[in-house]
């Protein structure tokens, strides 16, 4: 019997990251209790996205994570092991990419990856780090040279040049340009497909669609909601999403009730300056409200429809809009 092999295939089948009955308080009158009592289980392989409002103890729990922080009580297992008992063992197998990394502005692209691998026994060399983020033509220029998104994306590879079996990517492509986002987006998927563990977190809810094989959305210290990006978009209660509004001061004569009875619209939602609907299928719900709106003598003044997203998940389940988020 090969011991070996049985216990290489456990190690695979345990999962890269558990949490359970998480905790973290922070002294005060009264204490403010950031993370309360969180489960999670983050599965080998597969690219976790961790969503949440600010304040929603979302940045906490990857610090607890990342071995930054102790946390008050709960369990916390990375790549099967403790942080308390085995902590160096998990840096030399995991990779992070802070928020804000700070870099030294006078040190060149090269220079900055010589450094980041001297910290690890083993990893990829330089070279390939370089290549991996496409910064091959950048080895010689300073730091301070670099674009934002050239930044970010040496950022990524300080985390791959250890060769981790896991990521940790915080807000990665925040500030970014279209276009730098999804060249950040394409070296995500190369990593991912390497079989590596990403968790992510980001604000922008297409990149948690896009990326991300599971997302768990997290609010006042809890997991609210976990699953596929598909299966809790489908959780909204409709496929498709149609906006509209009406004149100013024709707003408040709209009626939900009558609104949430038209043809196949699962739920409705006032956001002040437009009416949001769900439905099941916008191209009978959309004549309905015609009617609707032409019976009760209203004005439309725009209407749109588009499937639903993540970003419907998110405002359902917190009530506020990552736009909102990005501003605070």
């Amino acid at each position: 019997m090969n011991h070996n092999k049985d216990r290489n295939d456990h190690f695979q089948q345990q999962p890269a990251i558990v949490c359970r009955e998480l905790r973290k308080s922070y002294p005060g009158k009264p204490a403010v209790e950031a993370v309360r009592g969180l489960n999670l289980q983050v599965n080998r392989g597969e690219c976790f996205g961790l969503l949440g409002p600010n304040g929603a103890g979302k940045t906490t729990t990857i610090e607890i994570l990342e071995g930054l922080l102790q946390p008050t009580s709960g369990d916390v297992e990375v790549l099967g092991r403790s942080w308390t008992k085995e902590g160096e063992a998990i840096r030399e197998r995991i990779g992070v990419t802070l928020q804000e990394t700070q870099l030294s502005e006078k040190l060149t692209v090269r220079e900055t990856l010589d450094l980041f691998r001297s910290f690890y026994r083993t990893g990829i060399s330089v070279g390939l780090a370089l290549t991996s983020v496409s910064l091959d033509e950048k080895r010689n220029a300073r730091i301070s040279q670099l674009s934002g998104g050239q930044k970010q994306r040496l950022a990524v590879a300080t985390a791959l040049v250890g060769d981790p079996e896991l990521l940790f990517l915080d807000e990665p492509t925040t500030g970014l340009d279209p276009t730098s986002r999804r060249q950040l987006w394409e070296i995500l998927r190369a990593i991912r497909e390497k079989g590596k563990t990403i968790l992510l977190t980001t604000h922008y809810m297409d990149e948690a669609e896009r990326l991300c094989d599971r997302v768990a959305i997290v609010d006042h210290g809890q997991v609210i909601a976990l699953g596929t990006p598909r299966e809790l978009i489908a959780s909204v209660g409709g496929d498709h999403i149609v906006e509209f509004s009406v004149a100013t001061n024709q707003h408040p004569r709209v009626d939900a009730s009558q609104l949430n009875s038209l043809v196949d619209v699962t739920s409705v939602r006032d956001e002040v300056d437009r009416w949001t609907l769900n439905s099941r299928m916008a191209h009978h719900t959309i004549p309905a409200l015609l009617s609707y709106l032409e019976a009760q003598d209203l004005a439309l003044a725009s209407l749109t429809t588009r499937q639903a997203s993540l970003e419907d998940v998110f405002v359902k389940l917190t009530g506020r809009n990552l736009k909102e988020e990005q501003t605070t």
